[in-house]
């Protein structure tokens, strides 16, 4: 995707308003999101949830029912209906952009009947401990549908699906993971808390032959369904690694082309994602959490956070062709789950470290694109009020340089703790080479080579006025204002 310059975005965050209108929202937007140089848009989960049309769409129910049955209260989504749904995508993908579709494979919620059977509770922070003997349990396992009542599919979900759950009818006040009778967690998942195939919810069990196939099954329905061009997989850390490829063969297979896959693998462990690499045959691009965490600290650490060190231990820097690059994300905002923020200040200057770089396929975040506005509970239990600006017109701006200009060699000038700089030379279809600097410190200067002698630059992030010619050479004195990011193109 970078050698096209593509760029990827995250078309909600967790508090878009419950009203039922982003698919519509998306339709009415696909053109200009085109024209400003987005080539893939990421949707949310399109399937209902448990809590129906509030539920972001990780709390997976039904997953054929995309916002057409009255199912949990609602018959929409928390985003809309399915024919909005497959129609935003048509209109979407009509306007040049591609369509990536959220999947959860990992865990399934808000069963309609409990079910009897027997399991071992286990430690939920060393899952290779048992805190009792095996026992009979009374799990929310049964899955039955009746407001679709069939239609797709009958097949139904037990508790011989799943692995484990973290509820026991007969004893509420546990805490603690029931692993069923017979069943083992997977292997090929991350190492934390002794094993980490049990997330949330009623944990598919993805060794099983007949929950294999009822997946490989909807898979097929869904892209013949909305003709998407790709997925997003949902908490691949918490599934046996080596079942995505072999999904997504089945679904290419169908779908008669190569869908577009890349996987959650939320880590700042490099090493964990090289694993996960290795074992799916790079067939899954992952997203450079490492890079997020690197962002936050800096963003946190102001002008004693060395720049020189921001792509150290990234995936990017280690495996550029399978690196989605972001700023921020659903999980990370402000309020959430996983939240670790990148302070406003250093937001621009991390967009143009993924958007004006030549490595990795950059993804950018609804929030950080149109603001967003909400309340919630902290981690504290207080309320609290969160604005996110919004960086559009900055963001344009980067997405302008990097379809006109962002091409070919680059040179770094990672040689000061605080400035930091690089040079894109062009090629001969995107003449005019560029300059970026940034510094999260005092204003800074850095003489750099553009290739382009005798040339007028400007800064097209008009944080500068001023105006640069290049030497006979092709160098210049390049210039940030401190605490920001210019970015200078020849004067047209």
């Amino acid at each position: 995707m970078a050698e096209l310059n593509g760029v990827m975005m995250q078309f909600f965050h967790w508090y878009i308003p419950p009203d039922g209108n982003l698919w519509n929202e998306l339709k009415e937007k696909a053109q200009a999101l085109a024209d400003k140089g987005i080539t893939s848009v990421w949707l949310p989960p399109a399937y209902k949830g448990t809590a129906g049309g509030y539920d972001v769409g990780y709390g997976v129910y039904d997953m054929y029912d995309l916002g057409e049955f009255d199912q949990k209260g609602s018959v929409r989504t928390k985003y809309g209906t399915k024919d909005e749904y497959v129609s935003a995508i048509a209109a979407t993908q009509a306007a040049g952009i591609q369509v990536y579709a959220d999947v959860v494979i990992n865990h399934m919620m808000g069963a309609d009947k409990a079910e009897e059977t027997q399991a071992v509770p286990l430690n939920p922070d060393n899952r290779g401990e048992a805190i009792g003997e095996m026992q009979p349990v009374k799990v929310w396992t049964h899955f039955r549908f009746p407001g679709r009542n069939g239609k797709y599919s009958d097949a139904e979900w037990h508790w011989w699906h799943f692995d484990a759950v973290d509820y026991n009818a007969h004893n509420e006040g546990e805490n603690a993971i029931y692993l069923f009778k017979g069943k083992e967690f997977d292997k090929q998942v991350d190492l934390e808390k002794g094993g980490f195939d049990y997330l949330m919810g009623c944990d598919l069990d993805v060794e099983n032959e007949e929950v294999r196939g009822k997946l490989d099954k909807w898979g097929v329905w869904y892209v013949d369904t909305t003709n998407v061009d790709g997925f997003r997989f949902d908490a691949v850390k918490h599934v046996k690694a080596t079942f995505f490829p072999e999904w997504l063969k089945r679904c290419r297979q169908e779908a008669k082309r190569r869908l577009f896959a890349v996987g959650e693998y939320w880590s700042a462990d490099t090493e964990a994602l090289h694993h996960f690499i290795e074992i799916t045959g790079g067939d899954v691009m992952l997203f450079d959490a490492p890079l997020h965490y690197n962002f936050s600290e800096a963003s946190k650490a102001g002008n004693s956070y060395d720049m020189r060190q921001i792509f150290d231990n990234t995936l990017v820097q280690q495996q550029p062709t399978l690196a989605v690059t972001l700023v921020d994300n659903h999980d990370s905002q402000p309020l959430q789950s996983l939240e670790s923020i990148v302070e406003a200040w250093f937001k621009p200057l991390a967009y143009a470290l993924i958007l004006l770089r030549r490595d990795g396929y950059p993804c950018i975040f609804y929030a950080d694109y149109y603001g967003a506005h909400y309340t919630d509970k902290g981690k504290d239990g207080g309320e609290y009020e969160i604005w996110m600006d919004s960086h559009q017109w900055l963001i344009d701006k980067f997405l302008e340089v990097r379809h006109k200009y962002a091409y070919s060699d680059q040179y770094d000038y990672f040689d000061h703790a605080n400035t930091i700089g690089w040079t894109r030379l062009g090629n001969e279809q995107h003449p005019g080479a560029i300059a970026v600097i940034l510094s999260n410190g005092d204003s800074g200067t850095k003489w750099m080579e553009v290739g382009n002698p005798n040339t007028t630059y400007m800064d097209l992030t008009e944080q500068i006025q001023d105006l640069i010619v290049t030497n006979d050479e092709g160098w210049a004195e390049f210039r940030c204002n401190a605490g920001s990011v210019s970015v200078w193109v020849p004067q047209d």
